[in-house]
């Protein structure tokens, strides 16, 4: 079993320090962390991986599914999106614009030929977006080759091919 060891823990429980804060205490107990089995102090407790969810602890069940994980990890990453990003009621009262403003095959470096047309034309990210009258998120979105993902609207592409004078998108 991996362990890690700051030296400092008598690896019974009875005191010593807690091996991921370092803090001395009397009452360590044993915590799976990121793989590794440590002695931790109560207040880093809680990062225990193998630890019951506190809605399980009280339904008695001993272990989650595969699949509640899956949607316990997704809901996490989809609030710490929205944490970044704020909250989404622009989407519920704006809408998205897929029918009327589709986006275009794009070529398989598109992200690229954009972030060197851009160097090339002596701009920052911010300045081609505000001239463009476009949101920066989606020129970086465009740039890191993830503007289907992103939702990024083909009056975006035809846009930025114009004014940096490449092609981006297949042609038919």
């Amino acid at each position: 079993m991996a362990k890690y060891s700051t030296g400092n823990s008598s690896g019974n429980g009875s005191g010593g320090s807690c091996e991921l804060c370092g803090k001395a205490s009397d009452s360590l107990t044993e915590a799976s962390v990121a793989g590794a089995t440590l002695q931790v102090c109560k207040d880093c407790a809680s990062h225990n991986d193998a630890a019951e969810p506190k809605e399980e602890r009280k339904t008695g069940g001993n272990q989650l599914s595969e699949q509640d994980r899956k949607r316990r990890a997704a809901q996490r990453t989809a609030r710490m999106d929205d944490a970044r990003k704020g909250d989404a009621r622009h989407w519920e009262e704006e809408g998205t614009s897929y029918d009327s403003d589709p986006l275009p095959y794009l070529v398989s470096d598109y992200g690229d030929r954009v972030v060197e047309a851009r160097q090339e034309a002596g701009l920052q990210s911010g300045e081609l977006a505000d001239e463009l009258g476009i949101d920066e998120d989606d020129l970086l979105a465009v740039e890191q080759s993830r503007a289907n993902r992103a939702s990024v609207g083909g009056s975006v592409i035809e846009a930025l091919e114009e004014r940096l004078d490449l092609t981006l998108s297949e042609s038919a």
